[in-house]
């Protein structure tokens, strides 16, 4: 009887010990490294989990020390207006395009004096290779100077695949603004871009911030902020939320309404004019908006598989 009771003993240890062995079999092998429940689909080999192999570090710059109460440097694209020129780039980097990328930045004097483009643009083509960057510029120039068939035909002739909009400084310098007036004009040369370049995107910016002068009678000339800035500003940021522009807020960045202005003139980046910039200000406003694309295309390309 003992015999039978340890043959029946080693059986049922041997079918638990067949049991689990079975169990283990069927159970679904542990990764030898953890990855992401949700991967990136038809992108790029990832870096880490969360940041794709095509998004750029974002440069830095040395700012004078006297630069206070900054804004973000970000571009705001709600809507994704500038997604078809963040695709053009990706492509160019991926070596998927053959084409030159072209970007024509359009505005008033701070434009025409080179330096604030050319900043942007020559990083620009050291980043992405192919790539254009045209600016036009004219002295004293308002929207309506460029609300014109023939300019915008001259725009429309590089064939851009971004326009920016650099416009705002001689506007503020009117004594009679008008925001209604200056929202009706911002509209009239958008309509005209519209009409010869549908599906380019836009870019506006915001001006710099700039001292209007006072000279009284037998007083040297003084200086002082110029109060009508913030409201073009604000018109601009208005009129591209409306409709569905993007919009980089230099003079946000530079430090708004309290210290834009204090920010340039303290670090002695402006001209004696107050309005106008010596070179190392234009080029850290092309450093800052160099800076503020890429933000924006490592936005794009973060996002454009999830």
């Amino acid at each position: 009887m003992k015999q039978v009771n340890d043959r029946y003993g080693r059986c049922c240890w041997l079918l638990w010990l067949l049991w689990g062995c079975l169990s283990m079999q069927a159970q679904d092998r542990l990764p030898s490294s953890l990855a992401p429940s949700n991967p990136f689909r038809d992108c790029d080999t990832l870096v880490g989990y969360w940041q794709r192999s095509d998004t750029l570090s974002c440069p830095s710059f040395l700012l004078p020390a006297s630069f206070l109460q900054m804004g973000s440097n970000e571009l705001d694209d709600n809507t994704h207006a500038l997604n078809p020129f963040w695709e053009k780039l990706r492509l160019l980097r991926a070596d998927a395009n053959t084409d030159t990328v072209r970007v024509v930045h359009v505005g008033d004097s701070h434009v025409r004096g080179h330096i604030f483009p050319r900043t942007t643009g020559e990083a620009m083509q050291a980043t992405f290779g192919a790539l254009s960057y045209v600016d036009m510029g004219i002295n004293g120039a308002f929207c309506t100077t460029f609300t014109r068939p023939d300019r915008i035909q001259a725009v429309a002739r590089l064939h851009p695949d971004l326009i920016v909009l650099s416009l705002g400084t001689n506007e503020s310098h009117n004594r009679r603004y008008d925001p209604a007036l200056h929202r009706q004009q911002l509209d009239d040369l958008m309509r005209l871009i519209r009409q010869q370049l549908p599906d380019v995107p836009v870019l506006l910016t915001t001006p710099p911030g700039s001292y209007e002068s006072v000279r009284r009678q037998r007083r040297r000339r003084s200086y002082h902020v110029n109060p009508r800035t913030a409201l073009t500003v604000q018109t601009i940021l208005r009129y591209a939320a409306d409709h569905d522009v993007a919009v980089w807020n230099l003079y946000g960045v530079a430090g708004g309404e309290q210290r834009a202005c204090l920010n340039w003139q303290e670090a002695g980046l402006m001209r004696p004019d107050h309005v106008h910039y010596l070179p190392d200000g234009y080029r850290l406003q092309g450093e800052w908006l160099f800076q503020a694309l890429v933000r924006g295309y490592n936005r794009y390309v973060q996002d454009v598989c999830l």
